[in-house]
This record gives C-alpha cells, structure tokens and sequence, in this order.
C-alpha cells in the first residue's frame, strides 16, 4: 500500500491528532502542507513535520490555490468553518476527511455530502467509534446472534464536570449559534454508533433536556466572574478554572487553552482567556443534561443519555437481546456477555494504545488510507454520512417543540429546503 499524501487544514488539537499518526506510521501517510491563522500553532505544527515554508499557509484559501500534491485533505477547524474548505477541496479533486460535526448547518451536510458524489470523491467524517476495538467486538457480537435478535440500546454519554466546564460552558461549544447544539457537537458519535450496530432505519425519536445548573442564577454567593479574581469560594468549587487546568497534567485538555503550557503560560491564559471565566458567568446556552429516547423499523428501541454531571468521562453501553445481554464500558476495554441461564463471558480487549478515543483515532486514519489508496471512481458509492447528523438535529427540535419526530416526515421536510 501507497503511503498517501494528505494536507491539513487546522493546526489545533484534532489536526495534530490526525497529524501525529504520519509519525507513528511512517509508511501509511505523509503530512505535506498545514493551512493555520495562529502563527504559533502553524509553526509548531510545521516543526514537528519538518515542512517547509511554502508548504505553510495562513487560511485555506491560499493553501487551495497552491494546490498542493496530496491525496487527500483533512478538515479540522472549528464546526462552523468546515463547509467552505470542504467545499472548495472536493471542487478541486481532493478526498476530504472532515472532523465531527460534519456542519452546524444540516443544509450543508446535505450539499457536502451531493458535493462528494458530484465530484466523485471520497467524503470521510471522523466517526472513530467505529474503529475502536471496543465497538468493533461489540457488532461482531450482535452480527453473530450472540444474544439473539437485539431488541434495546442504551448509551449512556458521560460528559464529566470537568468536561463539561471547558467545553460546553467557558469553551468553543458553549453557544449554539456559535457551534451547534450539544447533542450534535457530543453525541452524533452515539448517534453513529446506535446506526452502526443496528443497520436499521429509526423511525420516530423524544428528547428532553435543558440548561440547568451553569447558569448566572446558581453563582455562589461571594463568586467572582474570574476564578483568579480572588473568589471566595474557589477553594472548593470543582468547576475551578485553578483546580483544572494548573495541575501537573499538560495534556488535553489544558493543551487546549494556550500554546504555553509552563505554569505561568497556564496563568495568564486563565487571568485573560475564556478558559478561567467562573462557569456561573459566561454566554453559555447549550443543555447540561439530555436524553433521546428512538424506535427503529423493527420495533427495536434505543436510549441516549448525555449528562455533565458526571465524574468521569466513558461511555457505558447495554445492549438487551431475546437470548442475553451484553454490558460494557468502552474505556474498560471489557465487554460482558450475559446469555440467559449461562455463565457471563467476560471478553478483555487490547487497542491500540497511541491516540485518543480507545485506538479509534488510528483505526479511523487507517481506515481513511486504506480507501483513498483501493479507490476506483468507477466503483465509487459513497456511503451516506449524515444520518447521524439528521437524528441529531431532529432531536434538538423534539427537545425544543415537545414533541415526537417522525423521521420520514422530518427528512422529506429538509430534502425539500436544499
């Protein structure tokens, strides 16, 4: 297999991400150019891959009209700011690995996705759940009958306070008009997987959720708007901007508030940036807790649950069957199959253990090569990406109207939009 030539454009946490698998596979894929307006990260990031300084560019446009000699162009900006270098690379011939959300936008999706079968280019979105060897055992067991015919999933998102603090309260996902709603920016991963495992069409969904505890009216009396200001109740506030991000842990997601990481960098990204703001003082909207409650066409059901108040941050999945169980957490590695009146088999697994995401960051990556490098156009049918994104966006309109979705009504409603 051909090593594969890919340009990146976003130099922030997930580009390095991807990027940073060029330097455990060698022979799999080569990073050549990098589109990134931060000077600093857009060094950093061409330091690191040893690319010169006209294979670096401040915006995707002046990488577009370079047209550098790749394969394939990976897509990790912000969720708002994917649409227009997608667009424009699958105009030019390029496949695109696009990190999730596809768009905060479903219209986009859906022209992204008709884009790609114009063009006749491969249109990836970074679902790395799949690739996990957890979820990967998990449907070989489902796929087998292990447990009979499936007949309920439930997926339990467990966000953590800490998590939900610097990403859906002081960070990039807090807003919704400024991102997208928080099932989407968290949960279209869940949403994936339930597809995934099932491969049938879900027919109606409920949500509920709400906005309930980060909000001006819980701050705690003697509170200050910043965690550094001396706020008199910081000590024993867990939420605390001190508490989470100036500890001995540099990594993510502390990497995420400055390209500084010494103690004083850590400081003065807190005395100054978005990241040290009191969680009971900032322009947050998006919920703290939701649950979606889905029917699929074979009378199958299936519960989502996302919450922020949470201590750890997993992924806990139950699946009920006619002949058993299967109860797992994905971060565990483990998986227990319950089949009634036998004994329970406990099944350890062993992923990959460089990346994010239990192995699945690398498996994606993998997964990405492998077609770019076996793509015929002749045979090309690209598989439909946005289903999960569709569940998603209708879920925040049940959640928001009250009411239950008919999914063939709801997507003939957006067809008709595009």
């Amino acid at each position: 297999m051909k090593s594969v030539k890919v340009a990146i454009i976003g130099a922030g946490n997930r580009g390095n991400v991807y990027g940073d698998f060029s330097l455990q596979q060698l022979n799999q894929i080569e990073v050549i150019a990098i589109a990134e307006p931060d000077q600093q990260r857009r060094e950093l990031f061409a330091a690191k891959h040893h690319l010169r300084a006209d294979s670096c560019f401040e915006s995707w446009e002046q990488m577009m009209l370079e047209r550098p000699e790749a394969d394939a162009v990976i897509v990790t900006t912000q969720d708002q700011k994917h649409y227009e270098p997608t667009m424009a690379a699958l105009d030019l011939g390029y496949h695109v690995l696009v990190e999730k959300p596809l768009s905060p936008s479903l219209q986009e999706c859906i022209e992204m996705e008709r884009k790609a079968k114009e063009k006749n280019r491969l249109l990836v979105l970074c679902y790395v759940l799949r690739y996990t060897a957890f979820f990967q055992m998990l449907k070989q067991l489902l796929s087998n009958q292990s447990i009979g015919d499936v007949r309920h999933i439930s997926i339990e998102m467990d966000v953590a306070y800490w998590h939900q603090a610097h990403s859906f309260v002081r960070g990039n996902w807090r807003n919704g008009s400024e991102s997208s709603p928080m099932i989407l920016a968290k949960s279209c991963h869940d949403f994936d997987i339930i597809d995934y495992l099932l491969e049938k069409e879900c027919i109606r969904l409920s949500s509920f959720g709400n906005l309930s505890h980060f909000t001006k009216g819980n701050a705690p009396v003697g509170s200050t708007k910043r965690c550094i200001d001396g706020c008199a109740v910081e000590e024993s506030c867990s939420f605390s901007a001190l508490k989470i991000y100036t500890g001995d842990n540099t990594g993510w997601p502390v990497n995420t508030i400055s390209t500084d990481l010494t103690k004083q960098g850590r400081l003065q990204a807190i005395k100054e940036g978005p990241y040290g703001r009191c969680v009971y003082y900032c322009d947050n909207d998006v919920v703290d807790h939701q649950i979606v409650n889905m029917e699929y066409s074979t009378g199958t059901t299936a519960t989502l649950t996302m919450s922020g108040f949470t201590n750890q941050l997993k992924r806990t999945v139950r699946v009920l069957g006619t002949k058993g169980e299967i109860n797992g957490t994905m971060e565990k590695n483990k998986l227990v199959v319950s089949r009634f009146g036998q004994e329970e088999q406990v099944i350890n697994l062993s992923p990959v253990n460089v990346g994010q995401h239990a192995g699945g960051d690398y498996g994606l990556l993998s997964a990405f090569v492998e077609k770019v490098c076996s793509f015929n156009a002749r045979d090309n049918s690209s598989e439909k990406i946005i289903n999960s994104h569709i569940l998603a966006f209708a879920a925040e309109e049940a959640r928001l109207t009250n009411e239950t979705i008919n999914l063939k009504r709801y997507e003939n409603k957006i067809s008709s939009l595009v």
